[in-house]
């Protein structure tokens, strides 16, 4: 990407808000005529020359921004970023969990995937997460053994080796310098310490690194200090990728687990690795899209534009009960055909090709009517085979040179398994919960072949996860990607579709009120429009009032200007320029 170098500052706000707010010309021409300055739209991204982070956290955004100003370029951005919200966002941000990274690397003009998803410990067995009725117990998400094998340092040491420029100890230096020296707690963070205070009793070394000695909860504006997890990042700043999965810190990790019946090895930890993969390619009305093949959910995405593609959505009017609809029932589809047949390629059979062909969603799209919602039990999974061919938390990174990455990681649920390694700081993720364990059981009592999502030692769970890479011709044009366990991919995809179909600057699409559609109930965000909610009932929708969803922090590259769009929906998120 070219740097440009503006005449004036008037020439840059006038460039700025041409490009940012999709004023075109002739109404910047009209502009001129009126006294008043009026802008399109109500949202407006923040708009930098030089770059941009956008992430759920403003110190960590910080951060990234700071190393895009002292030269590193947006991978360096990235790793520093994922190691600062390991501090800043415990809940979220991690290096106990796992994710994936797409990213364009711009001197090479191509896009790749590091997929750095946990896997099962080589102990684990189906019995130690149902009951005898094939019920899955607590165990898979909460305590010692619902926790995966993480995937985050070894994900970020190579994406790093690979693709980054600063040197490694400088990227995780500003996370240890954060963990040691403490962060003031927002008003929302200190909440949240209180509201996940059941899921962090599970182990006494989380109770001790999240809450005062005494037990009380920190207030907001006191400072947290993580001086055990500031020793972890230092070990990882100077020993990299090995330090934790085969030095001191695998050591606490092994040590842990065997005092409280937990099921990772030091065995376990050495013989994990990230995986660099080619990405998922599609198109979107005449837009490429890039995102993460399996175990990731991104076939999913695929075929769910792949289906909006056989209606005319741009001549439906954004948040509208027709829009909305039609987004519902493409919802669903892709819903029951990720359950039934997504899973780790290395283990199970995926028909991939058969889920990401436009003639396989064309004959999916024929099941949905414009009139009336399809009922929840008569939708089914579809046969891709036949058209083969022979709290996570989600961040953005755009630098000048042209690099773009998307990144989405997780610990599953918010403060994952509730388990902090003792003497380490960190929580660990409780990723386990993420394998088809009842479907498992349930084919086992019926003699039938495992679902693609069973657990085997070694093998990476199913995941919603898609940081995602959309083009414009040849060039990079949208970040986007978001947490939000199982309505990751529906927000995702109302995020392009507002983009795209829509014609919404990147702030806009960001702030729209969102649905979500998977079994069951439509849920719809709060304070949905009531009149919209009418008309969906009156298509035959049954409606959920439910919580937001997502928090996709985004980045546009509209010329020479990079756009960055911080989701409300969470507080403190932030996107900040160099």
């Amino acid at each position: 990407m070219k740097s440009f170098v503006p005449g004036s500052l008037r020439s840059v706000l006038a460039a700025s808000v041409v490009v940012a707010l999709g004023l075109l010309p002739s109404s910047e021409a009209r502009a001129q005529q009126r006294s008043l300055l009026e802008y399109p739209s109500i949202h407006s991204p923040r708009v930098d020359l030089d770059g941009m982070v956008v992430s759920q956290n403003e110190a960590a955004s910080a951060v990234g921004a700071r190393v895009l100003a002292e030269g590193g370029n947006a991978i360096d951005a990235a790793v520093a970023v994922g190691f600062a919200l390991a501090v800043t966002l415990p809940r979220a941000g991690n290096i106990g969990g796992d994710g994936f990274m797409t990213v364009y690397l711009a001197e090479e003009k191509r896009v790749t995937v590091i997929d750095f998803r946990s896997v099962a410990p080589g102990a684990a067995k189906l019995g130690m997460f149902v009951d005898a009725e094939g019920r899955e117990l607590r165990d898979a998400s909460v305590g010692y053994r619902a926790a995966a094998v993480p995937g985050t340092v070894a994900g970020l040491w190579m994406a790093h080796g690979k693709y980054g420029r600063n040197a490694w100890s400088s990227l995780v230096a500003p996370a240890v310098a954060l963990a040691r020296d403490g962060v003031a707690l927002s008003a929302d963070e200190a909440f949240v310490f209180g509201w996940g205070r059941e899921r962090l009793k599970a182990s006494a070394a989380a109770q001790s690194a999240f809450f005062k000695a005494d037990g009380t909860a920190y207030r907001a504006g006191e400072r947290l200090r993580q001086p055990d997890l500031a020793w972890t990042l230092d070990q990882v700043a100077t020993g990299g990728a090995d330090a934790f999965y085969t030095g001191e810190v695998a050591t606490r990790i092994e040590a842990d687990m065997r005092r409280h019946g937990g099921l990772i090895t030091r065995e376990d930890l050495a013989a994990y690795r990230a995986i660099e993969r080619e990405p998922l390619v599609g198109t979107y009305r005449g837009h490429t899209v890039y995102t993460p093949p399996p175990a990731s959910g991104g076939a999913a995405l695929l075929l769910m534009l792949n289906i909006l593609e056989n209606f005319e959505v741009g001549k439906m009017a954004a948040g509208s009960a027709d829009s909305l609809h039609l987004l519902a029932e493409t919802m669903r589809l892709g819903h029951r055909d990720r359950v039934r047949h997504l899973g780790d390629t290395g283990f199970a059979t995926v028909p991939v090709n058969g889920m990401t062909s436009k003639a396989y969603a064309a004959r999916r799209a024929k099941l949905i009517s414009l009139r009336r919602a399809s009922a929840d039990g008569d939708v089914t999974a579809g046969d891709p085979f036949a058209f083969e061919s022979p709290s996570t938390t989600h961040y953005s990174v755009a630098d000048r040179e042209g690099n773009l990455v998307s990144v989405t990681y997780t610990l599953g649920s918010d403060f994952g398994s509730g388990v902090a390694i003792e003497g380490g700081g960190f929580l660990l993720n409780n990723q386990m919960d993420n394998f088809s364990h009842e479907r498992a059981f349930r084919a086992a009592q019926r003699g039938e072949p495992e679902p693609p999502n069973a657990m085997q030692p070694g093998k990476r769970m199913m995941s919603t996860m898609i940081p995602t890479l959309v083009f414009r011709g040849d060039k990079p044009w949208l970040a986007v990607g978001t947490p939000g366990g199982g309505r990751i991919i529906n927000t995702v995809l109302q995020v392009l579709v507002n983009v795209i179909d829509f014609k919404l600057n990147i702030d806009e699409a960001t702030h729209q009120p969102r649905i979500s559609q998977g079994e069951g109930a439509l849920e719809v965000e709060p304070n949905f429009n009531p009149d919209t909610l009418a008309l969906l009932r009156r298509k035959g929708h049954k409606i959920r009032q439910s919580e937001t969803m997502g928090s996709a922090q985004s980045i546009a590259i509209e010329g020479d200007f990079f756009l960055g769009a911080a989701d409300p929906r969470r507080p403190g998120a932030a996107a900040v320029a160099p």
